[in-house]
């Protein structure tokens, strides 16, 4: 149960959170493969796509994996998975096109901006994310999000990936809050939920794709039952 009279700061992820990944994902590939002329469709790849892009960030959440090895080891994956032969310049090239063009799609999860314009009138928001910091920088700026935060904070620029204790450490200390009045919102049990309940952090399940049940936190499934807790 959320104890909202102790909260001051609250903290989003962003993908899977706020931003909504797998549509924006999906309209990113399509742009892309219509521009290289790929015979490939979209549905069956993103169905091969989604998991194991989920598996990678695993890896590279845990340093298993770098930003560069992540970005190709998807797509190879996903391929290979296919069994669809591709060079590796025609990868780098899917690959550079799709950090170009994530950013400029703009879908949110039903309720985001209902959710922000409430919780802003009576407490200070911002993000965490694991995210390379000028993609979720352009993510905030084209989807409308930025003046709803005070600070974003990006695992690329802080030195450390969710769910280490020192990126949730330095949000609170430049936000000005501690673990008792702080409130971690996101998607992923292991990154956002783990991370922040260790430090003492009150946090908020939002199981946007069908993560397991637990009884560690509250878990919602829509931004409008979020803002519900805080009416």
């Amino acid at each position: 149960m959320i104890n909202v009279n102790r909260i001051t700061d609250i903290f989003f992820d962003l993908d899977h959170t706020l931003w909504d990944f797998e549509k924006n994902s999906a309209l990113t590939f399509e742009l892309i493969f219509n521009k290289l002329n790929c015979k490939v469709e979209v549905e069956k790849f993103l169905a091969n796509y989604n998991p194991i892009n989920q598996s990678c960030w695993k890896l590279y959440r845990e340093n298993k994996i770098s930003e560069k090895e992540l970005r190709l080891q998807r797509l190879i994956q996903t391929f290979n998975s296919m069994n669809i032969q591709i060079k590796e310049k025609k990868l780098k090239e899917i690959s550079n096109l799709y950090i170009e063009n994530l950013s400029k799609f703009t879908n949110l999860f039903e309720g985001a901006n209902d959710l922000l314009k409430h919780l802003k009138k009576n407490y200070r928001l911002h993000i965490i994310t694991n995210g390379f910091h000028k993609v979720q920088n352009f993510k905030i700026k084209n989807s409308g999000l930025r003046p709803y935060f005070n600070f974003i904070f990006t695992a690329e620029k802080v030195g450390f990936k969710k769910p280490h204790p020192k990126i949730f450490e330095t949000a609170m200390n430049n936000a000005g809050s501690t673990p008792y009045s702080s409130l971690m919102i996101g998607d992923s049990f292991e990154a956002d939920i783990k991370g922040a309940l260790k430090l003492g952090m009150q946090a908020l399940h939002f199981n946007s794709h069908n993560e397991p049940e637990h009884k560690s936190c509250t878990i919602r499934y829509s931004l409008k039952d979020i803002k519900q807790i805080f009416e």
